[in-house]
């Protein structure tokens, strides 16, 4: 690793380290079962014709990715303005502790602003040490907000029963 970290947007090139962060990240919390995404499916959405998220990483030079943030858009009633929700940011463990994921925040703060989001959001698990970094950097813990999802088959019966 070198003294010299730029954080720059993701490339195609990239996809294959950001894969393995986003594994990373998935064992990190525990939740490697859960993780169905492959390579491709990054390459498609990521840099495919059709883009449906946008991503840094933390480049030190030397070919290895130190880090990376994975965000997209989505709308705000509440705000009446489009907002960002960052679903993956990762810091190799080489790198933590040197400000790469504060930067990687600050890029993506940086776009957000400049596409005239009102918000970023992102979702950390109760235990998770990140949570104080989180709050360093200016992000609330909105505590009468509980994240409920539903996917596979549960997500694939309830389009079934639409009329």
């Amino acid at each position: 690793m070198t003294d010299t970290i730029t954080i720059r947007r993701a490339t195609r090139e990239d996809v294959h380290q950001m894969f393995e962060m986003v594994r990373g990240l998935a064992d990190y919390v525990k939740e490697t079962h859960l993780l169905r995404a492959s390579e491709e499916d990054l390459l498609r959405d990521g840099f495919g014709s059709q883009p449906r998220f946008k991503a840094f990483v933390a480049d030190d030079g030397t070919g290895t990715l130190l880090g990376s943030v994975i965000y997209s858009a989505n709308y705000s009633t509440w705000i009446g303005r489009s907002a960002c929700y960052i679903d993956d940011l990762f810091v190799t463990e080489a790198a933590r502790g040197k400000g790469v994921g504060r930067r990687l925040v600050a890029a993506v703060a940086a776009d957000a602003v400049a596409e005239g989001h009102g918000r970023i959001s992102l979702t950390v698990l109760d235990w998770n040490p990140a949570r104080e970094a989180y709050h360093s950097l200016g992000f609330e813990h909105e505590e009468s907000s509980l994240r409920y999802t539903v996917s596979g088959e549960a997500l694939n019966k309830l389009a079934a029963s639409a009329d």
